[in-house]
């Protein structure tokens, strides 16, 4: 069974808009990103994404995490590692 879960996207019937509320804003975003992190849409854009660009979506990506997350939030909820002990 699939670790991973995309059912946001999915399930929302809303706005998509930035700028109005907070709560519009972290809702909006999280249907950007799932709609960015589709499988079809990754295949075309990735390739044409330069070194740069690469790098810069990983770092800031790898910085979020960092400040956010705990280790074992980490492991549990980005890197799916249930077995994962400190």
């Amino acid at each position: 069974m699939p670790k991973h879960k995309h059912t946001i996207v999915e399930e929302y019937d809303g706005m998509v808009a930035f700028g109005l509320s907070r709560e519009v804003d972290e809702m909006s975003l999280k249907i950007y990103l799932q709609k960015f992190s589709d499988d079809e849409f990754l295949r075309e854009i990735v390739p044409r994404l330069s070194d740069d660009e690469i790098e810069q979506c990983f770092s800031l990506m790898s910085e979020l995490m960092r400040k956010h997350l705990s280790d074992d939030e980490y492991h549990r909820l980005f890197l799916k590692d249930d077995h994962h002990h400190h």
